[in-house]
């Protein structure tokens, strides 16, 4: 199994991956919308043979009102893996991947919404904890991570996506 930045040839696999992997083709929309206004920050697949198996995808935030204009933030979503290639710890290891090359390029913090039990394992916690609201009311599923000491500006504030997320909510 093979992990790397996706490529150009790789784009429809990706969308058929997302397609197959949710019930309604948003995310396949999502991930192509922000391809196409150059938002994708960081895209990577797993590949086995020649097949896209596993997909995610990491995107620009801004934290509105902060004090520090220059807080460069990523929201991590969507991530997918095929139902056959389920459970074998794929998708753990492209976003653990992900979150190494987010780092390495700058990106100070990382957000997610989803399950506080899953997204533990690989470091985020409540963004509550750092004053951070999302715009979708995520409550307890809205998490945080820093990559870089003192990333969250300090106050918090409420993390804005990319504008191609409002189209699917």
């Amino acid at each position: 199994m093979d992990v790397r930045l996706e490529r150009p040839g790789d784009h429809a696999a990706i969308r058929a991956l997302h397609v197959a992997s949710f019930p309604t083709p948003d995310e396949a929309h999502l991930v192509d919308a922000l391809r196409d206004a150059g938002r994708l920050s960081i895209s990577f697949v797993a590949v086995e043979g020649d097949d896209v198996v596993a997909h995610v995808a990491f995107s620009p935030v801004t934290v509105l009102d902060a004090a520090d204009d220059a807080a460069r933030g990523v929201g991590l979503a969507p991530v997918a893996t095929l139902p056959d290639f389920r459970r074998r710890g794929i998708a753990d290891r492209l976003i653990r991947e992900g979150l190494a090359l987010c780092k390495q390029r700058g990106y100070g913090f990382v957000v997610v919404l989803g399950s506080p039990a899953h997204y533990g394992r690989f470091g985020f916690t409540a963004a509550s904890g750092w004053g951070l609201i999302d715009e979708y009311g995520g409550g307890e599923a809205f998490q945080a991570q820093e990559l870089l000491p003192a990333a969250i500006p300090a106050g918090g504030g409420r993390v804005q996506y990319a504008p191609e997320f409002a189209a699917f909510e």
